[in-house]
């Protein structure tokens, strides 16, 4: 929005914006939508099912329906086509996972003003290591890369490249997918001791195991096993402060081959830093639940990829959806 278009009503909508981000993540958490997936129900029904108060359900599904994720007819309820595809769980493009994740944040965000005074974080990376907190995060991530993963993939060049390092990979589904678009690439994902369940599992499914190893350890605090020519980093970077990005870099040159590609995937700011707006923004999500993280410019990280050795850094020409870009430079 311009500065020009800012009056009294387009302000009050940007302030009481959240109300309709929490009828979603109410929805969400209730599990509403996978309820009227392929089925309308009133709203007496629905509360029975759910074990909630016919009033409450009622005045919810009032407003999802006005929100357009519900349609309404006859006093009964059912998803619209976009909820069911995205917000019911027997999609399988579901994105309810990230959805829980982002409830999850809403507590810190009001917290903001004191992070900001401060210049500390108000919860912890994973709210005290939560069971359910780190599942919602972990599974949300899931979805998100198996949403974006075959786009990018297809338009990155791997050829002749046999060893990728996928450096805080999580579930493994970047190397997933690079395996699958790439039938000579071999991965292995390193990530804590505590994702490998998941990892595995994930890359089980997906009948890789031959060609993709986890490999668990911590990587700010020791060094990273084997060689590689091509490593993939992937939303890790924001997470640290530049000393501690500095120190992955360096890490990552030392285990790749001479002419090895670095890939960072990431929300960058613009070289100014005066946006854009998904970046500006969660550089504030990194500071309510960092010591040190936020978002970087391309300028700021080609300069610490030249500290750390590496050269020819360029930003990808790609086309992707959302906010994220891939910077390149090799060894």
């Amino acid at each position: 929005m311009s500065e020009a278009s800012w009056n009294p009503q387009a302000l009050l909508a940007l302030s009481n914006g959240y109300w309709r981000v929490c009828a979603l993540h109410a929805a969400v958490k209730l599990d509403v939508f996978s309820h009227l997936y392929d089925l309308a129900m009133g709203a007496e029904q629905l509360a029975g099912e759910l074990g909630g108060d016919r009033d409450g359900v009622e005045r919810l599904l009032v407003a999802l329906a006005a929100m357009q994720l519900l349609e309404k007819a006859g006093g009964r309820f059912t998803c619209t086509p976009g909820a069911a595809e995205f917000l019911a769980r027997q999609s399988p493009h579901y994105m309810g996972h990230i959805i829980l994740h982002h409830r999850q944040l809403v507590e810190s965000w009001a917290h903001l003003d004191e992070a900001v005074m401060t210049g500390r974080p108000v919860r912890s990376p994973y709210a005290g290591d939560d069971p359910e907190w780190r599942k919602n995060f972990l599974l949300g991530m899931y979805d998100l890369a198996m949403h974006l993963a075959p786009k990018l993939v297809a338009q990155i060049d791997l050829a002749g490249r046999r060893r990728l390092l996928d450096l805080g990979g999580g579930p493994g589904t970047w190397a997933i997918h690079f395996c699958r678009e790439n039938s000579d690439l071999e991965a292995t994902v390193f990530d804590l001791p505590s994702t490998r369940g998941f990892a595995e599992e994930t890359i089980a499914r997906f009948g890789l195991q031959e060609r993709i190893a986890f490999a668990a350890g911590d990587f700010l605090a020791g060094e990273l096993p084997g060689r590689y020519d091509v490593a993939w980093l992937s939303h890790i970077l924001h997470g640290e402060g530049e000393q501690e990005v500095r120190a992955i870099l360096s890490k990552t040159a030392e285990v790749l081959e001479p002419g090895g590609l670095l890939l960072i995937h990431e929300f960058l700011l613009d070289d100014d830093r005066g946006g854009p707006l998904y970046p500006a923004l969660f550089s504030l999500n990194m500071l309510l639940g960092t010591s040190a993280g936020r978002a970087y410019s391309a300028r700021q990280l080609f300069e610490l990829m030249r500290e750390a050795g590496f050269k020819d850094a360029r930003r990808l020409a790609l086309d992707l959806p959302g906010e994220s870009s891939v910077i390149a430079a090799t060894v």
